[in-house]
């Protein structure tokens, strides 16, 4: 799957249902949807998801605050809260797991979009090696990138999707999505997450 892949942990399964519609209409793709702690982890470690949208609320306790902390110590892709809760307290909390962003519900599909969009990029470029280019690039790997994939590499590191960078290039998603399948082939690598953790790697 070479779409942006988003695990979304909801405890309302209708509301989690909405939001994994409109993603997919915008152009992502939901990697699970998933009610609890357990599931989620779960998720996490087969799913490989490139962002995370997390309710705080998970039954009667504060769980996603615990998946937070998880995704930190053990994972390296972006996450927001997606939550009712605005009372200081529970933002204090959650602040201190630094999230890419805080979503109040009831939120609009815009707002959903536009967060998801800058959390990317941020991450993406907290994440990226001051020295970033190809021939650093190629001179650790055996298959070398062409110029058009380390432009889609580079595309991939800012969090834009098939379809932006489609517009951007000027060639169909399905040459995008041919593109990213050869960088995952000479990455030897499964998922966006995965390309952008081992480019660091190469170039640390």
């Amino acid at each position: 799957m070479s779409e942006i892949r988003v695990l979304i942990v909801e405890d309302e399964p209708l509301i989690a249902e909405d939001i994994g519609e409109y993603l997919t209409n915008n152009d992502y793709s939901v990697s699970a949807i998933v009610h609890n702690l357990t599931d989620a982890i779960e998720a996490m470690q087969k799913e490989q998801p490139d962002i995370a949208l997390l309710d705080i609320n998970l039954g009667d306790n504060m769980d996603g605050l615990l998946i937070a902390e998880e995704i930190n110590k053990s994972y390296n892709f972006p996450f927001l809260y997606l939550t009712s809760y605005t009372n200081k307290s529970i933002v204090d909390q959650a602040k201190y797991t630094r999230p890419m962003g805080y979503i109040v519900k009831p939120f609009d599909e815009g707002d959903l979009y536009t967060s998801i969009e800058i959390a990317l990029y941020n991450h993406s470029q907290v994440n990226k090696p001051r020295q970033f280019n190809r021939d650093l690039i190629n001179d650790k790997m055996l298959n070398h990138l062409t110029e058009k994939e380390f432009e889609v590499l580079n595309d991939i590191y800012e969090g834009r999707t098939n379809k932006q960078m489609s517009g951007k290039h000027f060639v169909s998603i399905n040459t995008i999505k041919t593109h990213i399948q050869k960088i995952y082939d000479k990455l030897d690598v499964h998922s966006r997450s995965e390309a952008i953790a081992k480019v660091r790697s190469l170039l640390t």
